[in-house]
């Protein structure tokens, strides 16, 4: 089964329970795909639907940390609650130890040295851990890689 098959049994499941919050949020994360769809043309495979799923979580938590600080923790309290409801929809993350041991087996094979070279090692890195790692780590571990 898909993700999006299982995404839209998720939704059903929703309104058959009547969860209005998670109804909510399914529906946003199937109109974000199917926006996509429409968009690009292209049928939305199981990596596209993660990188959209990447995009929502990432968005909710800089709405979260923004709430927070504008001192709405109702509106931020909601956030958490659709980030929590978005999670499952990812793979298994990579840990730190091994972003970092991706990132420097990437440094090596395209013998990078030095922070010019942050562009191309980044592309090669999004390319490969694309949805499995945070990019925020990913990035960090990049940076430590390329400056001794």
């Amino acid at each position: 089964m898909s993700l999006k098959d299982r995404i839209t049994d998720d939704m059903k499941a929703a309104m058959r329970a009547k969860d209005s919050e998670r109804l909510t949020t399914i529906r946003g994360l199937l109109a974000a795909i199917k926006q996509k769809e429409v968009d690009e043309r292209v049928v939305v495979d199981d990596v596209g639907v993660v990188a959209i799923v990447d995009k929502l979580i990432k968005q909710r938590k800089d709405s979260i940390s923004q709430f927070n600080a504008g001192g709405r923790p109702d509106l931020a309290e909601k956030e958490q609650l659709e980030l929590q409801i978005l999670e499952p929809y990812l793979p298994q993350r990579m840990s730190a130890e091994e972003v970092q041991a991706a990132v420097s087996a990437i440094v090596s094979e395209l013998g990078a040295a030095g922070p010019g070279d942050m562009g191309r090692v980044m592309a090669a890195v999004k390319a490969q851990l694309a949805g499995k790692a945070d990019m925020g780590l990913v990035s960090g571990a990049v940076k430590r890689a390329l400056n001794p």
